[in-house]
Parts: C-alpha cells; structure tokens; sequence
C-alpha cells in the first residue's frame, strides 16, 4: 500500500488548498454585499456614495435648520424653497413653528411646493400666528396652493384681521384660488357701505385691500360679483386704481350689463380708468354671439 508521500498529494497540501478556496468564497460574499448596500452606513463608504446630489443638499439645509443662528436657518429655507420640489418642502415644514418670526415667515414659501392638499394643512396653522408677517406670509402661500381646503380660514383673516397686510395677502390668495364662495366677503370689501342689496357693505379704506378685492372678483369670474364692481366703478370718490381694477374685473366676468357703467367713464380724465374700460367692453363684445345677418 502506497502512503500520502508516495502518491504526490500530501494530506497538509489538501488542507492548504480547502483554506484558499474557503477565504476566496468568504472575500467574494463580502464584495457583494458591499456593492448591494446590504453593510450599516458606518460600516462602508458605497452607501453614502449612493445618495444623489439633490438628496445631499436636503441633507444639508436640514442639518443647517438646528443652527442657533437665525440667519442660517433662514438661509436653510431659502435654499430649500429653490429647490422647487415635495421632498424639500417637507423638510422645511418643522421650521414653520421656529422661535424666530423671520423664519417662520421664510418657511411659508419654502414649503408651498407640497401637494395642494397636504401644504394648506401645514400651512393654515401660520394664519393665526401672533406675527403680522407671519399671517401674511402664510396667507400668500396659501393661494399658491390652490386649495380650496383654505378657503374658509382665508375668508376669515380678510374679514376680521386687522393689519392691512394681512387683509390684502388673504384677498389675493382667494383670488389665485378662484373659489366662488368668497365671492360674497370680497364683494361687502369692495362696497361701500349701504351700496350692495340689503345694505351691506364694509368700508375699508386701504387702497391695497381694495384693489386686490376688485382683482380677486375679477379672477373668480363670478356674476355675483358685478354689483360690487360696479358700485366701485361708478363711485367718482373711489380711488383711481381701484376704479381701474374693478373695470378690467368686469371685463374679466364678460357680462353685458356692465356695458353701460364702462362706457360711462370712456370719457374721464384718467386715461388709464378709459383704457381699462375700453378693454373689457371689447372682451365683452367677443364673448358675445353672433346673430345671423351681422
């Protein structure tokens, strides 16, 4: 009988050779778990590498929202806002309750890339903020949004707020919004009072309020804003911008019975007040039928 020796493969080289081959399995194994991110963060650089450079700068503005300074968390939003997309804004909706007023107010436009929806609900809780700037910030946000959800709290910010600011942010935002139960709040705005059917009316005397009330109606494009309109536009004590806003407003709604009040001002001394009718009586006069034989 022949020994190990005699045969040409000693029994030690076999052992050498199970040893080499159970290393290179066990390298081959951890190379691909590597790859496949399957290791902890803290364990491999590869998983870090795998994060975009859009993921990163969120990273890094969130990181910067711990600052104790103000201004570099403002900055944070800022840069988050830019970023123009869900994901940012979601990471900014925590600064929306920052000690800081100025941040508060930066965060309202940093996160108005959010769904509709789900911005109007971060957002609503900033109308009631004890800071103006806060409340008109937020209001402003919110008719970017383009929900109908704040249509409510909008509402009652131009009704009851007191700073002009604010009033004017919450009658734009109504008015990007277009939701045609406002119609009736920004109409008893624009009147004066006693002017609307059953007496109603409010007098607010701050031109930005106003016009953005005219505007807003405008933008609605609901009839039930004409008699608003025209008691504005016919009203010689009403401002010059105003009367303006409420002519190309009712250019905007498209209805006949404005005709005579516009053609009544194509002849005042504000040329612009005549531009702004001549204008909607042409878009009035496009919208309207052809008859046969014309």
């Amino acid at each position: 009988m022949k020994t190990a020796s005699q045969v040409g493969c000693p029994i030690h080289t076999l052992l050498n050779c199970r040893i080499v081959l159970t290393c290179c399995a066990l390298l081959f194994c951890f190379s691909v778990s590597q790859a496949a991110g399957l290791l902890s963060p803290g364990q491999t650089e590869p998983a870090k590498r795998s994060s975009t450079p859009f993921q990163v700068e969120i990273d890094k503005q969130r990181q910067r929202l711990s600052s104790s300074e103000v201004e570099e968390r403002r900055d944070a939003l800022m840069r988050l806002g830019a970023l123009r997309h869900p994901d940012a804004s979601r990471v900014a909706v925590s600064a929306l309750t920052d000690p800081a007023a100025i941040v508060r107010a930066t965060a309202s436009s940093a996160v108005q890339w959010l769904p509709a929806a789900e911005g109007a609900a971060a957002l609503l809780p900033s109308l009631g903020d004890k800071d103006e700037f806060v409340r008109q910030e937020a209001a402003y946000a919110l008719g970017r949004t383009r929900s109908r959800n704040a249509v409510p709290a909008l509402i009652e910010r131009l009704v009851t707020d007191k700073k002009d600011g604010v009033r004017g942010a919450a009658a734009v935002a109504l008015g990007q919004i277009a939701d045609e139960s406002a119609v009736v709040s920004l109409a008893q705005v624009l009147s004066p009072p006693g002017s609307l059917p059953g007496g109603k009316g409010r007098k607010e005397k701050n031109i930005f309020v106003l016009r953005a009330a005219a505007v807003s109606l405008g933008q609605i494009g609901s009839r039930a804003g004409l008699p608003a309109l025209l008691a504005a536009l016919e009203d010689e004590k009403t401002a010059d911008d105003v009367r303006r806003e409420a002519a190309r407003a009712l250019g905007l709604i498209g209805d006949p019975a404005a005709e005579p009040a516009l053609r009544k001002v194509l002849m005042v001394r504000d040329a612009y007040l005549s531009l702004a009718a001549h204008e909607a009586l042409s878009r009035i006069s496009r919208r309207q039928p052809v008859r046969p034989g014309q």
